[in-house]
């Protein structure tokens, strides 16, 4: 959540800061402010609301018509370091007044601030007790002031002092009149990274704010302090002694993050689909020689299938594996949706016990661990905070720590045992979408690659499910050249204030993600339940006002499935059926359904990954109909750094 970007170098600073915030307002924000090192001193400027807001504020004030080095040069924010902040408000309303930067009571340091102090109480009221006389209700105000208290004449001791009296999460960034030359920076458990460019330097949140300068990045680890200048970076454990760090190469540029003509990034995205789905597989399918058993290494976990072998010696894919009594997975919202898609395909396709929790309760019950366990986290951002609780929580218990992620370098993926990359690209909007289908791509493949190392799927068995992992890319871009009838759909249902979704099995775990995206970006109370738990309360609430939307693709359930349609449509609900196409026992929704979409045939078991794409668009649509931003939703953050 938030934006952080921090700027030193020969440009004027306020227009690299105001478009490093542009690249990520997908983060979630309620306020926007800059601070700048300029001839009067420190400069603030804030401002609620959306981040356009502060860019007409200072241009205003500075008579351009745009932000730029003349339209600056003669005003009071003219200078080359700042630091800039869009804040999503935790300790006081979204207001001028509460937004970052804030500054100490000398006026003479600034900081920006992502996470939350814990122990803000007790230290808001012992600077009170010495005289500090405090201007916002932010915990952010705070740090500004404790630095300040501890500043002697070196502001990275100051800082260093400062965070070993905060309890909680942070990602501080800080200026200092008294220091003109260097910006500072620090973190726990809140992302920070770090580039250079050309006879500049720059800090953000995340990699977006940096791309158009550097694709070599720095990633903090917790604790650590970066020193920036404009012509390099110093670093510094907790400790205050020097370390080296070495750079990460981003793999996609400042384009790969542009809407590239789509009105919204969420519509670029399901897009995109196809694509990252074909990146995410390609690598991990191989041709084998024929009669082969074992990979390079020897190892069995890349058994052959006549012509082709999944090969994930990525995550240590070997005989070790095959020890384990049980599988753990744990992941926050979109993701652990992904974990319940991953529970059935890991119990289907490897017979092997399968437990998954959300992140936010596991790490707070008492959970049982055993060395032998394969632990699976998941996250998109890899900084999701509750997520890292319960990675380094499930570490403590002995735990083999896989990571699903789509971020090289984030925390998740730096910390845990091993890693898969979903290989997604850029995910902007808030709302997860070819994060999820990647998501569940890798999930299918570690499940499959489990089910031949215990001897429960079998050479042809794995050709059947490894053609149809290949299949799905194509069949995606089928769903999606079908979208105008979604579309259509969607004008006819948009002012639904009741919509549940409802399967079973595999179809179950896809309508929890198809409810969450309605949810996210339409603001309708979306529902999903197994269709078997109808009759145990939420018949109750159905009525002539009710959209269902009925996923239908696991085969053997069809019956079942068209008795709860039939129930629901009697109580005078419309009813929506995503089921095969080219299918005839699928046939049987035509005469019950108002609107059915069909989705190319698949294996049952890999579903979701399809059944999902015609839900995600009907979301989105009704977003636009609504005349809501889908990039944008409201109180909602695309990585949740903080409980």
């Amino acid at each position: 959540m938030c934006g952080i970007v921090g700027y030193v170098g020969n440009e004027e600073a306020v227009p690299v800061l105001i478009e490093g915030l542009r690249k990520l307002e997908y983060r979630g924000y309620d306020s926007a402010g800059v601070a700048v090192l300029g001839k009067p001193g420190l400069v603030v400027r804030k401002a609620k609301g959306a981040l356009k807001n502060l860019e007409e504020k200072i241009k205003v004030e500075t008579g351009g018509s745009t932000l730029t080095a003349g339209s600056l040069a003669n005003s009071v924010l003219s200078g080359t370091m700042g630091i800039g902040h869009t804040r999503w408000a935790t300790h006081g309303e979204p207001s001028d007044t509460n937004a970052h930067p804030q500054v100490d009571v000398s006026g003479k340091i600034a900081v920006v601030h992502n996470g939350i102090i814990e122990n803000y109480a007790r230290l808001r009221d012992w600077l009170i007790e010495r005289g500090v006389q405090f201007t916002s209700e932010t915990d952010t105000e705070i740090i500004a002031n404790l630095i300040s208290y501890h500043y002697k004449g070196d502001l990275l001791q100051a800082v260093l002092d400062a965070v070993g009296r905060l309890d909680g999460s942070w990602a501080l960034v800080v200026i200092s009149v008294d220091d003109p030359d260097r910006i500072i920076a620090v973190r726990k458990e809140n992302p920070l990274v770090l580039g250079q460019g050309a006879g500049e330097t720059l800090v953000g949140s995340d990699v977006p704010a940096l791309l158009e300068y550097t694709r070599e990045v720095y990633y903090l680890e917790d604790r650590e302090i970066a020193v920036l200048y404009r012509d390099h970076v110093d670093f510094y454990n907790d400790e205050g002694k020097s370390i080296q760090k070495k750079t990460t190469h981003i793999e996609w540029d400042a384009a790969a993050a542009e809407k590239g003509g789509y009105e919204h990034f969420m519509l670029k995205e399901i897009h995109e689909q196809p694509k990252a789905l074909t990146d995410t597989l390609r690598p991990r399918i191989i041709t084998a020689d024929a009669g082969g058993v074992n990979d390079t290494a020897g190892n069995k976990g890349a058994v052959t299938n006549n012509a082709k072998k999944i090969s994930l010696e990525e995550i240590g894919f070997d005989a070790s594996w095959a020890q384990a009594n049980r599988v753990m997975i744990t992941a926050c919202g979109t993701a652990w949706h992904a974990g319940v898609i991953g529970k059935y395909a890991f119990e289907h396709f490897a017979r092997i016990p399968v437990d998954v929790d959300t992140a936010s309760e596991f790490r707070y019950r008492d959970p049982i661990f055993n060395p032998k366990d394969i632990f699976i986290i998941i996250s998109q951002s890899g900084e999701t905070a509750d997520t890292l609780a319960a990675m380094r929580m499930a570490k403590k218990g002995g735990a083999r720590i896989i990571a699903i992620t789509n971020v090289v370098g984030s925390t998740l993926a730096r910390e845990a045992d091993l890693v898969m990359y979903t290989w997604a690209g850029p995910e902007i909007a808030v709302a997860s979408t070819k994060a999820f289908t990647t998501q569940l791509m890798c999930i299918n493949l570690i499940a499959l690659q489990f089910g031949v190392l215990r001897g429960t799927i079998d050479p042809v068995h794995l050709n059947k499910y490894i053609n149809a992992l290949e299949a799905i890319p194509a069949q995606a871009e089928k769903i999606l050249s079908g979208k105008e009838n979604i579309q259509r759909f969607a004008s006819l249902q948009f002012n639904k204030n009741k919509v549940f979704f409802m399967g079973r099995l595999f179809d179950y775990a896809a309508s929890l993600e198809s409810a969450l995206k309605l949810k996210e970006i339409c603001y309708t109370h979306s529902e999903a339940f197994a269709a078997g738990e109808l009759k145990h309360g939420p018949i109750a609430l159905v009525d002539t006002s009710t959209l269902v939307v009925a996923i239908c693709t696991q085969t053997k359930l069809f019956d079942k499935m068209e008795s709860s349609i039939t129930q629901v449509k009697a109580r005078g609900a419309s009813i929506a059926v995503i089921t095969w196409e080219d299918d005839a026992e699928s046939g049987r929704f035509d005469r019950i359904a108002d609107e059915k979409f069909r989705i190319p045939r698949t294996e049952d078991a890999l579903s979701p990954i399809l059944s999902v794409i015609p839900a995600q668009l009907f979301a989105y649509y009704c977003s636009v109909l609504r005349g809501l931003d889908p990039d944008k939703p409201r109180n909602l953050a695309k990585s949740v750094t903080v409980e």
